[in-house]
């Protein structure tokens, strides 16, 4: 199991069953970047990777 396994985990278990827009996800993605700014750089990567997913079957 990978470290960042556990916090994939535990947000499974805490809010899996939870309901959110995209648009939510984006508000919550900035608010961590805005209070951890080291982390700009993954969070835009993990942004724009969801983002283009469906072009990958292109």
């Amino acid at each position: 199991m990978y470290f960042t396994d556990r916090g994939l985990e535990e947000l499974a278990e805490r809010r899996g069953e939870e309901m959110v827009s995209l648009l939510w996800l984006a508000e919550r993605m900035r608010q961590f970047v805005d209070a951890s700014p080291e982390f700009e750089v993954p969070v835009e990567r993990l942004a724009t990777w969801l983002a283009r997913l469906d072009d990958e079957d292109e």
